[in-house]
């Protein structure tokens, strides 16, 4: 089995790291054009336990979210440069708004979601607290966004005659 999961076989990754005693954390995201910012946010979840979960929005749930032309990089792309990333132990994509269901599913020990996020509104947060879990926000890296690079790339293009 790769890092890339589906559901079920995340079940049973959980069910190995609970009789393992193991601390498993989640978070989740698009992850459409990686950045610094993504890249600081997963280093300090995976300091929370020892797995790293990621939940992944599918092209559909990105395009809903995000709008017409999102994702730029399609879900196979974005969950294999995740995968590829050291401190992320799995990655499994979701079809749904929210991750809500995943986090239902996983029931994870800690739950971490960017600065960026209001506690109050983190999705799935009184499940994981229910089950004695924590949440945490980490601080975010200011000015990185895949929606600034976007806007870059096209001010580039633009000056530019290609």
């Amino acid at each position: 089995m790769g890092k890339i999961v589906n559901l079920d076989q995340l079940i049973r990754i959980r069910k190995r790291a609970k009789r393992d005693h193991q601390k498993v954390v989640f978070t989740n995201g698009c992850f459409d054009i990686l950045h610094r910012g993504h890249i600081e946010c997963l280093k300090k979840a995976k300091s929370f336990g020892d797995l790293l979960i990621v939940g992944l929005n599918s092209d559909s749930s990105v395009e809903k979210l995000k709008g017409k032309g999102r994702p730029i990089q399609p879900q196979e792309d974005r969950a294999e440069i995740l995968a590829s990333l050291e401190m992320v132990d799995y990655v499994c994509i979701f079809k749904e708004e929210t991750p809500q269901k995943m986090i239902c599913a996983l029931i994870p020990d800690i739950l971490v979601k960017g600065g960026d996020y209001k506690k109050k509104k983190i999705v799935g947060k009184e499940v994981v607290r229910s089950h004695g879990g924590r949440v945490f926000t980490v601080k975010e890296v200011k000015g990185e966004s895949s929606k600034n690079i976007i806007k870059k790339i096209l001010a580039s293009y633009r000056k530019s005659s290609i």
